[in-house]
């Protein structure tokens, strides 16, 4: 997946990349809603943030993980707003991985849904010691926590792992998804973001 800049850093956005970023935000609240009405042991929140960064590259996903978790912040939960870090961190993570052609094919989209979580987890796992004694939130990695506290195992570990399970298996499924709706998308939307070349090499 080449960008038509060729540059995966440029800064200079044309429109559809601009209008890209607000529909990010928008699939990322759907998806976090869809997780929690039905309890899944997932977040689902960055489906967004992983599709722009396909299609538009790091910085833009990077801004869309940056945009949802502000937002969500200041409409629903202010410590949300921390954790605009591990969403840039996964956008930026991601579009790497999609600029050097780790998203064209399902063992690449696994690659990337296992390194985009570890990234994930490095970046929130002080985050939850921080400001949540180690806890996530999430009622799956939270019993494993409160398992391994309980047999004397180090906070920071414990923390480690409540966000492995959670993390890991959330951006195996989310990268899968934006696979799913990347080789759905028309030639013709592509090609606002990719050059001809890029889209040819996907069929």
């Amino acid at each position: 997946m080449k960008w038509k800049n060729n540059n995966p850093w440029s800064l200079k956005f044309n429109t559809a990349a601009l209008v890209l970023i607000p529909a990010g935000v928008g699939i990322n609240y759907i998806g976090k809603l869809f997780a929690g009405v039905l309890k899944l042991p997932l977040w689902l929140d960055s489906i967004g943030t992983c599709l722009a960064a396909c299609l538009a590259g790091p910085v833009v996903g990077a801004i869309v993980g940056v945009m949802n978790n502000v937002i969500y912040g200041l409409t629903v939960d202010p410590i949300a707003t921390v954790y605009a870090l591990t969403n840039a961190a996964l956008g930026i993570t991601v579009g790497i991985m999609a600029y050097y052609g780790m998203m064209r094919k399902l063992s690449g989209a696994i690659v990337t849904g296992l390194v985009a979580g570890f990234a994930a987890v490095v970046v929130s796992t002080p985050l939850n010691i921080i400001f949540w004694g180690g806890t996530t939130g999430n009622l799956w990695g939270d019993l494993l926590y409160a398992w391994m506290v309980a047999h004397d195992s180090p906070v920071w570990l414990a923390s480690f792992m409540d966000e492995v399970v959670v993390d890991i298996p959330d951006k195996l499924v989310v990268l899968l998804l934006v696979l799913s709706l990347y080789k759905s998308l028309p030639k013709s939307l592509l090609s606002l973001y990719q050059s001809n070349s890029a889209i040819e090499s996907l069929d």
